[in-house]
Protein backbone atom coordinates (compact mmCIF):
# COMPACT_ATOMS: atom_id res chain seq x y z
CA UNK A 1 0.00 0.00 0.00
CA UNK A 2 2.81 2.35 0.91
CA UNK A 3 4.78 1.83 -2.16
CA UNK A 4 1.47 1.87 -4.03
CA UNK A 5 0.65 5.35 -2.34
CA UNK A 6 4.33 6.47 -3.43
CA UNK A 7 3.68 5.62 -6.90
CA UNK A 8 0.68 7.29 -7.20
CA UNK A 9 1.80 10.67 -5.42
CA UNK A 10 4.93 10.64 -8.47
CA UNK A 11 2.29 10.10 -10.95
CA UNK A 12 0.21 12.76 -9.69
CA UNK A 13 2.55 15.17 -9.29
CA UNK A 14 4.83 14.53 -13.05
CA UNK A 15 0.71 15.07 -14.39
CA UNK A 16 0.60 18.39 -12.79
CA UNK A 17 -2.37 17.53 -10.22
CA UNK A 18 -0.54 19.09 -7.41
CA UNK A 19 -0.50 22.53 -9.45
CA UNK A 20 -3.02 24.52 -7.66
CA UNK A 21 -2.92 22.78 -4.57
CA UNK A 22 -2.28 24.65 -1.29
CA UNK A 23 -2.03 22.01 1.85
CA UNK A 24 -2.60 25.37 4.14
CA UNK A 25 -6.30 25.82 2.79
CA UNK A 26 -7.34 22.01 3.66
CA UNK A 27 -9.29 22.12 6.79
CA UNK A 28 -7.90 20.70 10.20
CA UNK A 29 -10.73 18.55 10.36
CA UNK A 30 -10.25 17.03 6.99
CA UNK A 31 -6.24 16.23 7.95
CA UNK A 32 -7.56 14.53 10.64
CA UNK A 33 -10.05 12.75 8.47
CA UNK A 34 -7.25 11.61 6.33
CA UNK A 35 -5.00 10.55 9.06
CA UNK A 36 -7.71 8.64 10.17
CA UNK A 37 -8.21 6.96 7.04
CA UNK A 38 -4.46 6.23 6.34
CA UNK A 39 -3.76 4.44 10.07
CA UNK A 40 -7.58 2.67 10.98
CA UNK A 41 -9.01 2.29 7.38
CA UNK A 42 -5.77 0.55 6.24
CA UNK A 43 -3.34 -0.21 8.75
CA UNK A 44 -5.65 -1.66 11.40
CA UNK A 45 -8.21 -3.06 8.93
CA UNK A 46 -5.46 -4.64 6.99
CA UNK A 47 -3.82 -6.30 9.23
CA UNK A 48 -6.86 -7.30 11.16
CA UNK A 49 -8.52 -8.98 7.66
CA UNK A 50 -4.55 -10.65 7.26
CA UNK A 51 -4.73 -12.21 11.08
CA UNK A 52 -8.73 -12.94 10.35
CA UNK A 53 -8.05 -14.69 6.90
CA UNK A 54 -5.64 -17.02 9.05
CA UNK A 55 -7.68 -17.83 11.67
CA UNK A 56 -11.26 -18.31 10.39
CA UNK A 57 -12.76 -19.08 7.02
CA UNK A 58 -13.00 -17.38 4.01
CA UNK A 59 -16.79 -17.37 3.86
CA UNK A 60 -16.75 -15.67 7.33
CA UNK A 61 -13.72 -13.14 6.60
CA UNK A 62 -15.45 -12.22 3.32
CA UNK A 63 -18.84 -10.99 5.07
CA UNK A 64 -16.31 -7.13 6.18
CA UNK A 65 -16.82 -6.61 2.96
CA UNK A 66 -20.83 -6.75 3.48
CA UNK A 67 -20.28 -5.16 7.49
CA UNK A 68 -18.08 -2.30 5.99
CA UNK A 69 -20.75 -0.03 4.91
CA UNK A 70 -22.84 -0.37 7.41
CA UNK A 71 -20.09 0.33 10.18
CA UNK A 72 -19.69 4.00 7.96
CA UNK A 73 -23.83 4.26 7.75
CA UNK A 74 -23.34 4.04 11.53
CA UNK A 75 -20.93 6.32 11.73
CA UNK A 76 -22.14 8.73 9.38
CA UNK A 77 -25.12 8.92 11.49
CA UNK A 78 -23.81 8.99 15.04
CA UNK A 79 -20.63 10.87 14.33
CA UNK A 80 -21.39 13.42 11.01
CA UNK A 81 -24.86 14.26 11.40
CA UNK A 82 -26.23 12.55 8.31
CA UNK A 83 -29.60 11.60 7.44
CA UNK A 84 -31.15 7.31 7.74
CA UNK A 85 -33.98 7.06 5.10
CA UNK A 86 -36.52 4.17 5.25
CA UNK A 87 -34.37 2.93 2.23
CA UNK A 88 -31.16 2.64 4.38
CA UNK A 89 -32.09 1.05 7.49
CA UNK A 90 -34.22 -1.43 5.64
CA UNK A 91 -30.84 -2.27 3.39
CA UNK A 92 -28.84 -2.20 6.96
CA UNK A 93 -31.16 -4.65 8.25
CA UNK A 94 -30.96 -6.86 5.37
CA UNK A 95 -27.04 -6.77 4.86
CA UNK A 96 -26.99 -7.47 8.68
CA UNK A 97 -29.67 -10.83 8.59
CA UNK A 98 -27.23 -11.87 5.83
CA UNK A 99 -23.95 -11.82 7.77
CA UNK A 100 -25.93 -13.43 10.48
CA UNK A 101 -26.63 -16.28 8.48
CA UNK A 102 -23.66 -16.75 6.94
CA UNK A 103 -21.82 -16.74 10.00
CA UNK A 104 -24.40 -19.10 12.09
CA UNK A 105 -24.78 -21.33 9.37
CA UNK A 106 -22.85 -24.78 9.89
CA UNK A 107 -20.46 -26.12 6.89
CA UNK A 108 -21.70 -28.52 5.24
CA UNK A 109 -19.32 -31.74 4.80
CA UNK A 110 -18.84 -33.35 1.77
CA UNK A 111 -20.55 -36.68 1.73
CA UNK A 112 -18.45 -39.72 1.92
CA UNK A 113 -18.85 -42.20 -1.26
CA UNK A 114 -19.04 -45.77 -0.16
CA UNK A 115 -18.47 -48.52 -2.30
CA UNK A 116 -21.32 -51.17 -2.79
CA UNK A 117 -20.39 -54.44 -1.79
CA UNK A 118 -19.75 -57.26 -4.09
CA UNK A 119 -18.53 -55.02 -7.18
CA UNK A 120 -14.84 -54.69 -7.37
CA UNK A 121 -12.85 -51.85 -8.95
CA UNK A 122 -12.05 -51.86 -12.71
CA UNK A 123 -8.58 -50.33 -12.77
CA UNK A 124 -7.88 -48.93 -16.10
CA UNK A 125 -11.28 -48.07 -17.34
Amino acid sequence: MLAGGVFLALTSTALGEFRNFHPWTVSRGAWLSLLYLIVAGSIIGFTAYVWLIHHESPTKVGTYAYVNPVVAVLLGYFLGGEALGLRTILGTLFVLISVLVITTTPAKKPAAILPVEGTAEVVGS
